[in-house]
């Protein structure tokens, strides 16, 4: 039986989904499966894939403002770097409101992780024992702004701190980072099989 947390991996992108049904321009559609397609990349660990020319910009920046820690990450480089520190954690997010411009994407959302309270800290979350495990949840901002070829020029992610919810987990309850990353292997193969070749792909069209 699948459990709150697997089930929250799972539906992650439906409003993705159901937002890119409704939207006609074919802008804003690519800069939609270019971000449905970088949740599930990141998700498998497929970090190298998130940072080719098809899906990135040579330049992006991102600005992450979780916990007691904000930093700014530049380059491609950086941003391996900052996929590699997570590739571990299990994240995921609901509750979107979720919009696309010209310029990019922005949702506000609930970000979710489960992870041990020594992680948890180490972000300057407080939690009460260092060595048990955590779901971690908070109301964000996530706005990506992409360029005139639907890639992805940054992250930006704003935390509500005042909305943080911390509970403890059952560690026979917990999803684990290995089915996290077959759910998001299935999720891009299934994009793959119903859009084809290079789907995220913008040619101006």
């Amino acid at each position: 039986m699948m459990n709150r947390f697997e089930k929250g991996v799972r539906d992650c992108m439906v409003p993705t989904a159901e937002l890119l049904a409704r939207t006609t321009e074919p802008l804003h559609r690519a800069i939609l499966l270019n971000w449905w397609r970088h949740v599930h990349l990141e998700g498998s660990g497929q970090f190298d894939k998130i940072v080719a020319p098809d899906m990135m910009v040579d330049e992006p920046v991102y600005r992450v403002t979780w916990g007691a820690n904000p930093t700014v990450i530049k380059g491609k480089e950086g941003v391996l770097g900052f996929y590699n520190s997570v590739s571990e954690a299990v994240l995921w997010h609901s509750d979107d409101r979720i919009a696309v411009a010209d310029w990019g994407v922005v949702d506000e959302l609930t970000f979710h992780q489960i992870a041990r309270g020594e992680d948890l800290r180490a972000l300057g979350y407080d939690v009460p024992e260092a060595d048990r495990l955590y779901h971690a949840s908070s109301r964000q901002v996530f706005l990506w702004p992409y360029d005139e070829r639907a890639r992805l020029a940054g992250e930006h992610l704003y935390e509500d701190p005042t909305s943080l919810q911390v509970e403890e987990v059952d560690p026979s309850e917990a999803i684990t980072p290995e089915q996290v990353r077959r759910i998001h292997l299935e999720g891009l193969r299934a994009l793959e099989a119903e859009r084809g070749d290079r789907y995220w792909v913008y040619d101006g069209a």
